[in-house]
């Protein structure tokens, strides 16, 4: 790694990248030779940190004992992997039962590794770091992968491949899930990239492993390296009745009122994310409070195992733009900032918050503060080479050295400029333009665009722009707007759901959410739904999920397609406002309307003149969800609360803080519902001509058979002969129609009515169609799809030789019902409606080849004509033409 170290006399330096990494694994013996120098740190390295909060790097001293001439990092004990914890496990009680927690028994190499078990579901998690920092962001540089392997419920992929394949919508959403509470307690300045995998091993099909992976996370992250701040832990809450469950199981949710789903430490909460039924803001707010006991005594547990067997934190590699880089940003751009902050359209202020950047840099690279180098080291490492420590550096000085000899020479110090990237620049212009922001909102009372900290948008509303889609809205609240299109169809519309359990999962209602860049005026990647999207999308969904009527009462499936085409802010809540109106414009029948609203917060108002006390901002702007402390998104309506979603950027709320959050954004959904109300055109509230119709019919469960027919030949002839595009049959008797048109519908509706209808012995049909002729009789259609042999016994008074001696495909006879089998086929009779049937004997004796019960029962006649007891046939093939009649016959 050194070869050939030249000293010479002078001090030895290494160079950041280099110090960093042997901070991390300072114990690493170095060999030269055959002797073993050792590094350690210096005794004066807390002094060092508390003189310069700059440098992030340890100083060492080397002792030697021969003259180097090279160098290389050995690795560690061979015995195994260094610093792995030996296996380790707890149980920790969550609710009525326990979880299991193991580390140190899978996944040794990764920074932190942990196994977690509920019931027979198990998830494995493990948290990564790159070697070398990445560049400086103003985000943490954290990707999470959640992923359910099939064989974790003893399955396979349906696939071709046979192995899992693109990250599924649901995962996506637990990834965010994951995401979203350990970025708050992400110190600023880390920038090694972080990699969280998380695997569903086993699932038993009771215990979901979504909040589980939320508390496996967490663990995972606190017994790594990465200077996260607090434990994290999550659980999910449940209402059954007036009972709040922790961690219910897939059968109980079935019949709870509640799904919240909740993050935090034990001394606050970090997000929340959850839906309901019109739940009211007290009730939420128990229901909040069950979660973080529950968390809280997750997280103790966690702590004793993070100080047992967790590893040593990388505080050291924290990087944070230099001090006194704020001071020299804000004397440049303070006063110009308070007037830009104050321009209220987003366009224009975000060009001159960009310009103003550039200027800022401009002036600072004209001083000389900014590097012009290509390989810039950071700023806080960069004096440790140009500057010279207060203290003596030990050296090590050619052909001077003996065994254990140290010499000691004082450098002079030198006065160097501070040098500063233009990244940290960029950091730190972000910051205090954010800084600058919440002083105006706090300290003046106005936001950006003039509002007071409650006041809500100008809202506009239309229904009915899209002539041809079967609702539409356009919902506009300041300058964020959503055009929400709603679409109507059958079950084949349904939207088909992978999941663990080997069962078929549909959904008949979905919102689809989409955020192209042109919606901020800016030019990106346009293609698969982001997971911002995919998250946002199902939030809406879930809002307007609780006013949409029963399948019963509404057949079809509905499709909301929620696209944005301006944002600044709350584009979500865009999305359920819109939402609800194309639902109304397109005729479905909703319980009531519902709105939704995003609610910001400035934590530390003391900072910036205020009296300490959280302020509370309705309706924020993209800026003020960017610059604020909480993003929490409500929908409702003025009696409960369908959905909701908290994100904090701080290191957690309280529980009153959320309760004054919850009665603010109250009284905002009413404004907006108000506002609504006076859409202009309203919504129709009826179906579009343009829609298709579903007709809902029910029959005898074991009628079903006769409208489908064998291998669905007669279910697929009705759909030909009407034109309807699909008619579905249910086990329970639902049969249900959809048509283009009405006239389609009701010529489908009069075949399976007449298929199904139960037909009595007695009842005479006029005017019936021959549909085919054979030699043995005709069959004749009663009503449309209903067929019925007419043997050539019952076809006249006289004998016939062959009934196509006398009739022919399209004649039209009247019969009359004689006879229903075991198998529900008929058996007509003309000669019945004969004015002489019951005078005239026959000439001759008739036929005598009647069909088997199984088939077609033809009787024979007495000499008065009256119909005796069928004579049947023991066996088909002994018949040809009672298979025949079987064939034409209607199976049931």
């Amino acid at each position: 790694m050194f070869a050939n170290p030249s000293f010479h006399g002078r001090p030895l330096q290494f160079l950041p990248t280099v110090r960093n990494e042997l901070c991390r694994s300072y114990a690493f013996p170095l060999q030269l030779h055959s002797t073993t120098y050792q590094f350690f740190a210096s005794s004066t390295l807390e002094n060092r940190r508390n003189r310069s909060r700059r440098r992030n790097s340890t100083q060492f001293s080397l002792r030697a004992s021969v003259d180097p001439q090279e160098v290389s990092v050995l690795p560690p004990d061979s015995a195994g992997v260094p610093g792995s914890p030996s296996p380790f496990s707890v149980r920790i009680p969550v609710g009525d039962r326990h979880i299991t927690v193991e580390t140190g028994l899978i996944g040794r190499q990764a920074s932190g590794a942990v196994t977690i078990r509920d019931g027979e579901t198990i998830i494995y998690t493990t948290v990564c770091l790159a070697d070398v920092p990445s560049e400086p962001a103003d985000f943490f540089p954290l990707s999470v992968h959640y992923q359910e392997r099939f064989s974790a419920a003893g399955r396979t992929s349906g696939g071709f491949f046979k192995r899992e394949g693109r990250t599924k919508d649901h995962e996506v959403l637990i990834c965010r899930l994951i995401d979203r509470p350990l970025r708050p307690t992400m110190p600023k300045g880390f920038y090694y990239e972080t990699q969280l995998l998380s695997w569903v091993l086993s699932y038993d099909g009771v215990h979901p492993p979504d909040a589980l992976s939320v508390t496996a996370a967490g663990i995972a992250m606190a017994l790594s390296q990465v200077p996260n701040s607090q434990v994290i832990a999550g659980v999910r809450i449940g209402l059954i009745g007036d009972k709040f469950i922790l961690n219910p199981t897939i059968k109980e949710m079935e019949n709870s009122t509640l799904d919240l789903l909740l993050a935090g430490t034990k001394d606050a909460i970090l997000m929340i994310e959850g839906y309901c039924d019109f739940l009211p803001e007290d009730k939420l707010l128990e229901a909040v409070e069950v979660g973080q006991d529950a968390v809280r005594g997750i997280c103790k547990e966690v702590e004793a195992l993070v100080q047992k067997c967790g590893k040593p934190k990388m505080f050291d590699a924290i990087r944070l733009p230099p001090k006194e880089l704020y001071k020299l940003v804000e004397e440049i751009a303070g006063s110009e900032l308070v007037e830009v902050l104050q321009i209220k359209n987003k366009i224009p202020r975000r060009k001159a918050l960009s310009s103003l950047e550039e200027n800022v840099i401009s002036i600072l690279s004209e001083k000389g503060y900014i590097s012009t180098m290509e390989a810039f080291v950071s700023t806080e490492t960069m004096p440790d080479l140009l500057e010279e420590e207060d203290e003596d550096e030990e050296v090590v000085v050619d052909g001077e050295v003996d065994e254990g000899d140290i010499h000691i020479k004082p450098v002079a110090r030198k006065s160097v400029p501070l040098l500063f990237s233009e990244v940290d620049v960029k950091l730190v212009f972000k910051e205090v333009t954010s800084k600058f922001l919440r002083k105006q909102i706090v300290d003046k009372g106005k936001r950006s665009d003039g509002r007071s900290p409650q006041e809500i948008r100008l809202i506009d509303a239309r229904c009915g722009l899209l002539p041809r889609a079967h609702g539409s809205a356009l919902f506009t609240r300041g300058e964020t707007q959503s055009l929400a299109v709603v679409t109507l169809g059958d079950k084949q519309m349904a939207q088909k759901i992978d999941n663990l359990v080997d069962e078929d999962e549909y959904k008949r209602f979905y919102l689809q959410y989409s955020f192209p860049p042109s919606c901020v005026g800016e030019v990106g990647r346009v293609g698969a739904p982001s997971r911002r999207e995919v998250g946002h999308g199902t939030l809406a969904e879930r809002a307007l999920q609780p006013i949409l009527p029963p399948e019963d009462d509404f057949p079809y499936t509905v499709r909301v397609e929620s696209t944005i085409t301006e944002s600044n802010g709350s584009s979500s809540m865009a999305s359920v406002c819109g939402g609800c109106l194309a639902l109304q414009d397109a005729g479905v029948p909703v319980k009531c309307s519902i709105a939704g609203i995003a609610m910001g917060m400035v934590l530390d108002t003391k900072e910036f003149g205020g009296d300490g006390t959280p302020l509370i901002l309705s309706d924020i702007l993209g800026s003020e969800d960017a610059s604020g402390d909480m993003d929490f998104k409500v929908a409702g309506n003025d009696v409960g609360i369908t959905a909701f979603q908290m994100d904090i950027k701080v290191g957690g709320i309280t529980l009153p803080i959320m309760k004054q959050a919850l009665l603010q954004a109250k009284d905002g959904r009413k404004h907006i519902l108000a506002e609504m109300s006076k859409c202009s055109p309203p919504p129709s509230r009826e179906l579009s001509k343009y829609a298709p119709l579903i007709h809902v019919m029910k029959v005898k469960p074991e009628k079903i058979n006769l409208i489908i027919g064998a291998g669905g030949k007669k279910v697929k002839s009705i759909i030909e002969e009407t034109g309807v595009e699909a008619i579905e049959t249910q086990d329970d008797g639902v049969v249900k129609i959809t048509a283009k048109d009405l006239l389609s519908l009701e010529k489908s509706k009069a075949i399976i009515s007449n298929l199904t209808m139960v037909p009595t012995v007695g009842d005479i049909y006029k005017n019936c169609e021959i549909k085919s002729v054979a030699p043995y009789g005709v069959f004749v259609e009663i009503v449309p799809g209903r067929e019925g042999l007419c043997h050539i016994s019952e076809l006249s008074a006289n004998w016939l030789a062959k009934a196509e001696d006398a009739f022919k495909v399209g004649d039209r006879l009247d019969v009359k019902l004689i006879e229903i089998n075991d198998k529900g086929q008929l058996r007509l009779s003309r000669r019945a409606l004969l004015p002489d049937a019951e005078t005239e004997k026959q000439s001759t004796k008739p036929r005598s080849a009647s069909l088997s019960n199984d088939n077609v029962v033809s009787p024979k006649t007495s000499d008065k004509g009256k119909p005796k007891k069928a004579a049947t046939v023991s066996k088909e093939s002994e018949n040809p033409l009672a298979k025949e009649a079987a064939k034409r016959s209607v199976s049931p």
